[in-house]
């Protein structure tokens, strides 16, 4: 039964989306609306009843830095399954940018005390917090050039680790499961990443955008049609990859808050209503903060290695 949860977790984690997926899309996927090559995740816990203040100074931190020139951008993702917690999912091109964001964030908040201040503020709700950095494995991802990080509204996360000296069995299991994918043709990107450091070793996150949460609908009825193309083989490697090789497997669910999250233009710009609504606040100058200031990568832009 262990292994069948552990083959099912992988399996419904990547189930395929409906024909109204956020991978149906008429334009070309923009490169930095692309599913980053380094990714630095950072989870956070908060005090219990102190989620309507986390949100609201963290939305001013967001609001903030949309005026000014922050180093690096996040999306806020708020958990829907398992402990609550924050998940800050922040784009790198290379780990050079990451050094230049954590350089450039001290020098921002010494010019503006008050992005600092509300900074201080939601590090005294936290109660624990962890920071994963991550790069993109394009050998092991499903068609993730059709993902549009600006269409996506929730996000499914697996966490996989493996026993040590079995990553070549995992990378097997998922060419198998991206084979039978094709075979299908199933309109579901994943993307899948491996752990760097924050994370014990070998480490793997798989990352399943998608655009509302009724495209979980497909999922029982399309299981049998994705084992029928694994075949009987495929399905005894994925067994035994479960049985041999995981140490553990999480998989959650998690809402993206726009309100919280400062994102580039070009994925603003892909979903304007949605990223940027227009608000109150909005009309009003901002009240003591300068012109170029931002949080580092640490809690929704004050985050740090």
């Amino acid at each position: 039964m262990k292994i069948r949860r552990l083959v099912f977790a992988l399996i419904s984690l990547c189930m395929a989306h409906p024909a109204s997926s956020l991978a149906q899309t008429e334009k070309p996927v923009s490169a930095a609306a692309a599913p980053p090559k380094i990714l630095l995740l950072v989870h956070q816990q908060f005090k219990f009843g102190s989620e309507s203040a986390r949100q609201k100074l963290a939305a001013g931190i967001a609001r903030a830095c949309n005026r000014l020139d922050a180093p690096n951008s996040w999306i806020d993702l708020q958990s829907m399954t398992g402990p609550p917690e924050v998940l800050s999912f922040d784009p790198f091109d290379s780990f050079e940018q990451v050094h230049n964001s954590y350089v450039a964030w001290p020098q921002l908040f010494r010019s503006h005390p008050e992005l600092a201040r509300m900074q201080e503020q939601i590090r005294a709700l936290e109660t624990s917090e962890s920071t994963i950095i991550a790069v993109r494995r394009d050998d092991l991802g499903y068609r993730v050039d059709d993902i549009d990080l600006s269409r996506a509204r929730f996000l499914r996360v697996l966490e996989v680790r493996l026993r040590p000296g079995y990553e070549s069995d995992f990378v097997d299991a998922f060419k198998l499961l991206s084979a039978a994918y094709e075979k299908i043709e199933a309109d579901m990107p994943w993307v899948v990443y491996q752990a760097n450091v924050g994370m014990p070793a070998p480490s793997f996150l798989v990352f399943v955008p998608m655009g509302a949460l009724k495209e979980n609908d497909a999922l029982l009825s399309r299981a049998p049609k994705l084992r029928e193309a694994e075949g009987e083989a495929g399905v005894d490697r994925m067994q035994q990859v479960a049985r041999d090789a995981y140490a553990s497997t999480e998989s959650n669910l998690y809402a993206i808050s726009p309100e919280t999250s400062h994102v580039t233009k070009e994925i603003a710009d892909g979903d304007p209503d949605f990223w940027s609504p227009k608000t109150a606040a909005d009309a009003r100058p901002p009240a003591t903060l300068g012109t170029s200031a931002a949080p580092p990568p640490k809690d929704k832009g004050a985050k740090q290695e």
